[in-house]
């Protein structure tokens, strides 16, 4: 059940106006709206804020990405519609969920029922972390929403990360344990493949377990090789099925996303990451994508917040 007021509105001053009627900007396509009226708004893209780093700072990482969700909000309400498309995009802006009272699970919890409530209304989900722990509360809602053994199309996630978050669950939610959570609540009820691992990152029991339950693995190493769309392309079917991006800002290289918890110089490189985002649709339907751990405090001329703001961008002008 939905704790009451368990969304807080984002700040209407995020919602950038040029004040140029021939200039545009998303912010004003944008409109702030409320969880029930979501079904019924002409939006297709929901957001949906997670300020929270309680996860990260759990798996002893650095905080700051609770800031991250109206950083990235500033930085994609500025940018114009794109100049090379016909369509007159916005997308419905539900908040930031609240974290007051709530324990980290029962946060999870609550942004699991959100975000189920957006897919029962026939939306796309954009989700902006926070901690990649919030990866379990859209990676579930997904499969809950998508599993349907009537039509045989398993959902996809795909997670894009240097790390393989497989860190065993004890109790207590953190950072590196939402796809070890995902796999064991939801067995066989949905593929998972992990992009951009990095050798450095993982250990060889955690990549052991995670191929045991099922998780195709796409190394870093294998992407610098080939190349990341021909890397990924053997998941590249043509079947329409349900998928979501969970994409760690940490499986970008450090030059291009240096405002993270985690930064490495080795990664997936911007161009490389759009051009595979480009040919997804052709593939599968595309149904919302989470950006997590971007932690502005740790980032340097906003680069971090307006790269997430650009993979936004590209997503809802592509699905």
């Amino acid at each position: 059940m939905l704790s009451p007021n368990i969304l807080t509105p984002t700040p209407l001053q995020l919602f950038f106006s040029k004040q140029d009627g021939q200039d545009p900007r998303l912010g004003e396509l944008s409109r702030p709206r409320t969880l029930d009226q979501i079904a019924a708004c002409a939006e297709d893209h929901v957001i949906m804020g997670y300020p929270d780093d309680q996860g990260i700072s759990l798996n002893g990482g650095r905080p700051g990405a609770a800031l991250a969700p109206n950083q990235i909000r500033s930085a994609f309400y500025k940018m114009t519609p794109s100049a090379f498309s016909q369509k007159t995009l916005g997308v419905a802006d539900i908040g930031n969920l609240n974290r007051e009272g709530l324990s980290l699970l029962q946060m999870h919890q609550q942004a699991l029922l959100v975000a189920k409530e957006i897919y029962a209304g026939k939306k796309r989900l954009l989700s902006l972390g926070g901690g990649h722990d919030f990866g379990y509360a859209d990676g579930a809602a997904f499969v809950e929403s998508y599993s349907d053994s009537r039509n045989k199309l398993k959902p996809l996630i795909f997670n894009f990360d240097a790390h393989l978050d497989v860190r065993p669950f004890d109790g207590v939610p953190h950072s590196g344990t939402p796809f070890f959570r995902l796999l064991t609540d939801y067995p066989g009820q949905f593929d998972l493949v992990e992009v951009g691992i990095q050798a450095q990152c993982n250990s060889r029991n955690h990549l052991r377990w995670a191929e045991e339950q099922g998780a195709q693995i796409v190394s870093l190493e294998e992407i610098e090789h080939k190349g990341l769309l021909a890397a990924v392309s053997p998941w590249l079917e043509s079947n329409q099925r349900p998928c979501f991006l969970s994409v760690d800002i940490d499986s970008f290289q450090s030059s291009e996303a240096p405002g993270c918890s985690q930064s490495w110089t080795t990664g997936l490189k911007t161009n490389q990451f759009l051009e595979l985002l480009s040919k997804l649709p052709h593939h599968f339907d595309l149904r919302g994508m989470g950006i997590y751990e971007v932690s502005p405090p740790l980032d340097f001329d906003n680069r971090t917040s307006k790269l997430a703001a650009l993979l936004l961008h590209h997503f809802i002008h592509l699905s």
